[in-house]
């Protein structure tokens, strides 16, 4: 593998950094492993100090982790991320790579797949998995064939996900730190963009294309 000397872990959960940790020394053996549990936490870390690689959780509390990985790569746009998300590829992953992304793992992955990926990364290569290529080639086809999420902005569609989880608009405003008249906003603009008319609507849609 090339060399990845200094590593920042961008995750709110304790255990996973741990085991990530774990996992980092057992493939590159870093000299040193730093991290992050919140957006702000991310972003003062990568203004203060230079990283061979970032591993950013999508769905930190704060802030959208898309929109972390934009101000990220505004900052340091040489930087490698390597997105780890609960959320299937068919969800974040190719807006993840339009901002910036080096690679995109689930983390029900297997261990092996993270090895594979931080490998490419180590040597200057991007990680994109089959499901990724699929779903490339499928932003490839025409206008009329493209999915109508694609119509979305990345708030937007982080919002339809979260409907189509069952979370009210209360929940959803909490959980992005946003007024419950903004996510009503995003809402009325979702249904609109995807000619819908109510939650039950969206969340059909979601579960067709395993977006929930």
């Amino acid at each position: 593998m090339g060399l990845l000397r200094r590593i920042l872990i961008a995750d709110d959960h304790a255990i996973f950094r741990e085991g990530l940790k774990q996992v980092l020394a057992k493939t590159l053996n870093p000299a040193t492993v730093d991290e992050a549990d919140t957006a702000q936490d991310v972003l003062e870390r990568i203004k203060a100090q230079d990283y061979d690689l970032l591993l950013l959780d999508i769905s930190m509390p704060g802030r959208s982790g898309l929109e972390v990985l934009a101000e990220v790569k505004a900052l340091k746009p040489t930087l490698p991320v390597l997105v780890l998300s609960m959320h299937p590829e068919e969800q974040y992953a190719l807006r993840a790579f339009r901002l910036g992304a080096a690679g995109y793992v689930t983390k029900g992955s297997p261990s092996r797949e993270l090895m594979k990926a931080l490998d490419r990364l180590s040597l200057g290569k991007k990680y994109i998995s089959p499901t990724v290529a699929e779903c490339l080639v499928t932003s490839l086809e025409s206008p009329s064939n493209k999915p109508l999420h694609t119509l979305l902005s990345n708030r937007e569609f982080q919002v339809l996900c979260f409907i189509a989880a069952g979370k009210t608009v209360g929940k959803i405003a909490d959980e992005l730190c946003l007024s419950v008249k903004t996510i009503s906003t995003h809402r009325s603009h979702i249904l609109r963009k995807m000619n819908m008319r109510n939650n039950a609507e969206l969340t059909r849609y979601a579960l067709e294309h395993r977006l929930a």
